[in-house]
C-alpha cells in the first residue's frame, strides 16, 4: 500500500503539466476535489478538527500550492527535488520549534542536501514550453521545501501535544487542501470551460494523487517501520520525472539529475543512520 501511495504521488507533476489550466486553477480544483474525497474516503478527516490544526494546515496549503506553481515554471524534476530537501530545513528548524538539538552526525547530511540543492539552481536551463521560468521556478520549489519542513515540524508538535489525537495528520491534510482550495480561488476564477480531458485530469490528481493515496499512507503506515517507510516514500521523486518524461518529452539537465540523486541519497543515508542510533 505505502509503495502504491508513493507511485500514485509520483504522478503529479505529469498530471500537473498535462493539462493548461494556469497554476491557480490546478491548485484550487485540485484541492477542492482532494479535500471533499478525504472527507468522504476517512470519516476521521472530517471528525477531528482542531484551531491547533490550522496553522500546520496552512503550512501544507502552501506546499501544496508552492509545487504546483514550481511544476508549471520549471522542471518536474527540479520542482520534486527541490522539495525533497524539506530534511535540510527541518534539522535547521527542530532545534527552534521542536527542541531537537543538531548533531554532528547530521552536518555530512546537511553539506549534501546543500550540494544537490545548488546543483539543481545551477542546472537551470533555458525556458521551454514544459519549464517557461526556471529560474523563479526553481526558487518557488525551494520555499516549498520549507513549508513542507514546517508541515512536518507541525505534526510532530502535535502529536507531542498531551491527549494529541493520533488522527490529527488526516484532519490537517483535510485542511489543508480546504484552505489551499479557498485561497487560491479567487485568482481561479472564472472558472474556464474543461475539456473532459482536463476534468479528468482534475479529477484523478484530487481522488486518486492525493486522496486515495494518502488514504493508503494513512492504512500503512503504521505498520511499517520508519526507514522502510522512508524508503519506500522516496519511490515519489525518484518516479516524477520518469513519468514526466514519458508523457511530456521533458528532459532534466544532468545537473538536476545529479543533484536529485544526491538529495535522495543523503535522505536515505540520514534516514538509516537514526533509525540504527535508535535501535543501540
Amino acid at each position: 500500500m505505502l509503495m502504491a501511495a508513493a507511485i500514485l504521488f509520483s504522478t503529479g507533476g505529469a498530471a500537473i503539466k498535462a493539462i493548461s489550466l494556469t497554476p491557480w486553477q490546478i491548485a484550487s480544483f485540485r484541492s477542492g476535489i482532494a479535500a471533499l474525497s478525504l472527507a468522504l474516503l476517512i470519516p476521521d478527516g472530517r471528525r477531528c478538527w482542531r484551531w491547533t490544526l490550522v496553522p500546520v494546515g496552512a503550512a501544507y496549503a502552501a506546499t501544496l500550492v508552492l509545487f504546483v506553481i514550481a511544476t508549471k515554471l520549471t522542471t518536474s524534476a527540479n520542482a520534486i527535488f527541490l522539495q525533497s530537501t524539506a530534511p535540510l530545513y527541518l534539522l535547521l528548524i527542530g532545534p527552534l520549534l521542536l527542541k531537537e538539538p543538531l548533531s554532528s552526525s547530521d552536518l555530512p547530511f546537511l553539506l549534501a542536501v546543500a550540494a544537490g540543492m545548488w546543483l539543481c539552481f545551477s542546472s537551470a536551463g533555458p525556458a521551454v514550453a514544459s519549464a517557461p521560468d526556471p529560474r523563479i521556478g526553481n526558487l518557488v520549489g525551494a520555499v516549498s521545501g520549507l513549508t513542507w519542513a514546517l508541515t512536518v515540524a507541525g505534526l510532530r508538535w502535535l502529536g507531542r501535544r498531551a491527549g494529541a489525537s493520533g488522527n490529527a495528520a488526516t484532519a490537517t491534510v483535510v485542511i489543508g487542501n480546504l484552505l489551499a482550495c479557498v485561497a487560491t480561488l479567487p485568482m481561479a476564477l472564472p472558472a474556464p470551460h474543461a475539456d473532459s480531458r482536463t476534468l479528468g485530469v482534475l479529477l484523478y490528481l484530487g481522488i486518486f494523487q492525493i486522496g486515495l493515496a494518502y488514504v493508503l499512507v494513512t492504512r500503512a503506515i503504521r505498520h511499517v517501520p520508519a526507514f522502510e517507510a522512508t524508503t519506500v516514500l522516496l519511490l515519489e521523486p525518484a518516479l516524477n520525472p520518469v513519468w514526466v518524461w514519458l508523457v511530456e518529452g521533458e528532459r532534466p539537465g544532468p545537473g538536476s539529475l545529479d543533484g536529485g540523486a544526491l538529495i535522495l541519497t543523503a535522505t536515505l543515508l540520514n534516514a538509516w543512520w537514526h533509525s540504527r542510533r535508535q535501535k543501540l
